[in-house]
C-alpha cells in the first residue's frame, strides 16, 4: 500500500500511518527500532532496497531523508515536504516513509523526523553517502544511538578514515568495517589451532579500500606486532599472511568468493569468504546497537604509526640495477664474459629497528 503526500507536515504523515495499518488489517506497531536513511536520489533506491531486505530479520520503520537541491534563490525559500507512505508489501517487513525535503526545511530535517520515531525504540542513523565528518555531532546523528556511515563511498576513502578517528564517537560504526568481520573470525579461528607466537603480518588489498587499512589496523592492535599493507588488483582484500614461530598461516582469496586457508603442517582448506551485499552489512550492524569497542581501538591506531611500524620492521625494497653503469662483454672484450656479472650493484642497506610506540 502506498500513499502519496504533497506539500505536508509529519503530523500528516502519521495519520497516514495510522491509517494505513488498520487498511491492511495491522492496527499495531510491531517494529523494534527507526532506521533513519539520510542520502539523495541518486542512491536512494539502492538503499532502501537493501533495508527492505534486512528488514526481515529487523522490523523497523524506515525513514528515507533526501534532501533536494533548489536552483534559484525563490525555491530556496520556499520550504516543502513530500512523503511517500508505503506499508504491507510494499515495504518489506516493516514500515516505510520516504521524505523529500525542498527549500530551507533541508537544514531543518531533524525537525520533520523527530516526531516520526517509534516511542520507546533505539533509532540508527545510516549515510549510505556523503557523511559527515563528525556524525554525532550531525543534527539527524544526535537522535540516534548507533551512527552507520561507508568510508569506502567516499571520494578520498583514506583521508576520510582518519578524519573518523579524529572525531569518534561510542556509537559510531562503518559497513567499511563491516565488511571484515569474516575475515576476523577466520584468523582468529586459524590462529586458536597453533600454539605460537604471531611476529608480522601482511594485508593485501586493492588501492584505496578502507577495509584494509582497517584490518590492517586491527592485526597491529591486537597482535601488537608490525603490519605492513600491499597493493593488489583486488577484489577487495585479497589475502592476509601472519608470520608466526611455527610458520606462515596464510589466508588467500584471489577472486572475491573463495578462501584457501594454508597452515603450516596441515592441508590447505578451502572456506567460503564471499564478498557480502549490502543488506547483509546493515543487519549485522542492526544485531548490535551497544558501541563498538573493538572497532574504536583499531580506528584510533592510526594509519601514520601503522605506516611508521611497516616501513621500520618491513625488509628493504631492491634497488634497481643501473645497466648502464656495468660494463659488459661487448664494450670491454678483454674483461672476458664475466666481467660485466661480477659487479652488483650495492646492497640495500635496512632502515633502523626501533621500538613501537605504547599502545
Amino acid at each position: 500500500m502506498k500513499t502519496d503526500l504533497t506539500d505536508t507536515t509529519s503530523s500528516k504523515i502519521n495519520k497516514a500511518l495510522v491509517l494505513g495499518r488498520r487498511a491492511i488489517g495491522t492496527p499495531a506497531v510491531g517494529m523494534v527500532l527507526t532506521l533513519v536513511i539520510v542520502t539523495d536520489e541518486e542512491n536512494a533506491y539502492d538503499a532502501l532496497k537493501a533495508a527492505n531486505e534486512a528488514s526481515r530479520e529487523h522490523p523497523s520503520r524506515t525513514l528515507v531523508v533526501i534532501k533536494r537541491g533548489s536552483r534559484s534563490p525563490r525555491d530556496r525559500a520556499n520550504a516543502r515536504l513530500d512523503a511517500e507512505v508505503r506499508l504491507g508489501a510494499d515495504a518489506g517487513s516493516g514500515e516505510t516513509v520516504i521524505l523529500r525535503l525542498y527549500g530551507e526545511v533541508v537544514d531543518h530535517a531533524q525537525s520533520v523526523v523527530l516526531p516520526l520515531l517509534l516511542p520507546d525504540a533505539p533509532v540508527v542513523v545510516w549515510w549510505p553517502v556523503s557523511a559527515p565528518t563528525d556524525p554525532a555531532n550531525d543534527p539527524l546523528g544526535a537522535l540516534a544511538q548507533r551512527r552507520v556511515t561507508d568510508t569506502y563511498a567516499a571520494e578520498q576513502p583514506i583521508e576520510e578514515l582518519t578524519a573518523r578517528a579524529g572525531t569518534y564517537t561510542p556509537g559510531d560504526t562503518d559497513l567499511s568495517w563491516t565488511r571484515i568481520t569474516p575475515w576476523r573470525s577466520m584468523l582468529a579461528a586459524a590462529l586458536d589451532q597453533v600454539h605460537c607466537t604471531v611476529t608480522s603480518a601482511d594485508v593485501a588489498g586493492e588501492e584505496f579500500n578502507p577495509s584494509v587499512e582497517l584490518l590492517a589496523m586491527w592485526l597491529a592492535e591486537r597482535l601488537k606486532v608490525p603490519v605492513r599493507r600491499s597493493r593488489s588488483n583486488g577484489p577487495g582484500l585479497t589475502s592476509v599472511r601472519l608470520q608466526t614461530s611455527a610458520g606462515p598461516i596464510v589466508l588467500d582469496r584471489p577472486d572475491g568468493s573463495l578462501a584457501t586457508l594454508s597452515i603450516q603442517g596441515q592441508p590447505d582448506r578451502a572456506v567460503a569468504l564471499k564478498r557480502r551485499e549490502t543488506a547483509e552489512l546493515i543487519a549485522e550492524e542492526l544485531r548490535r546497537l551497544d558501541p563498538d569497542d573493538t572497532y574504536a581501538a583499531s580506528l584510533r591506531y592510526g594509519l601514520e604509526r601503522l605506516d611508521e611500524e611497516a616501513a621500520v620492521t618491513a625488509p628493504a625494497p631492491e634497488q634497481p640495477v643501473d645497466v648502464t653503469a656495468v660494463p659488459s662483454a661487448e664494450a670491454d672484450p678483454a674483461a672476458g664474459p664475466k666481467a660485466g656479472a661480477e659487479k652488483k650493484a650495492p646492497a640495500a642497506k635496512k632502515a633502523p629497528a626501533k621500538k613501537a610506540a605504547a599502545t
